[in-house]
């Protein structure tokens, strides 16, 4: 994975967290699980997320990943992570599909990518990115 799409992953997810303007303990944890899978200093991420409703100078865009594979895997923890709070808000699932269109993913992948997250109600055994590190 590379140091851009670990960037644009961080960042993309960060921006989700902010689509129902409020952040939960288990969208912290979950951002910083994801914080140490990609590398990223603790302090760093942490600050990240606690300034994120806040700042006002952050483009709200979906990111655009360099390949397929790395997308899919946004899309399956960024699904996770807007379950965190028991509750898929509509911001956070129309910012998920134009990621998933904006990356060429087809919507059947990600309808049932989302019946997965629904089914697992926030709490992912596992992270998706961890695919991608390892």
């Amino acid at each position: 994975m590379t140091l851009k799409d670990r960037s644009l992953y961080f960042k993309g997810l960060l921006l989700l967290i902010r689509k129902d303007r409020q952040t939960v303990q288990a969208e912290v944890d979950l951002m910083m699980r994801v914080c140490g899978i990609l590398g990223f200093e603790k302090k760093f991420c942490a600050e990240a997320i606690a300034d994120i409703l806040k700042n006002p100078y952050i483009v709200d865009e979906p990111s655009h990943f360099s390949r397929e594979e790395v997308a899919a895997c946004f899309i399956r923890d960024g699904l996770s992570l807007a379950f965190a709070d028991k509750e898929l808000h509509a911001k956070e699932e129309q910012w998920l599909r134009a990621t998933a269109d904006l990356n060429g993913l087809g919507m059947d992948l990600f309808n049932r990518e989302l019946e997965k997250a629904r089914d697992q109600g926030g709490n992912p055994k596992r992270l998706f990115v961890e695919d991608l590190i390892l």
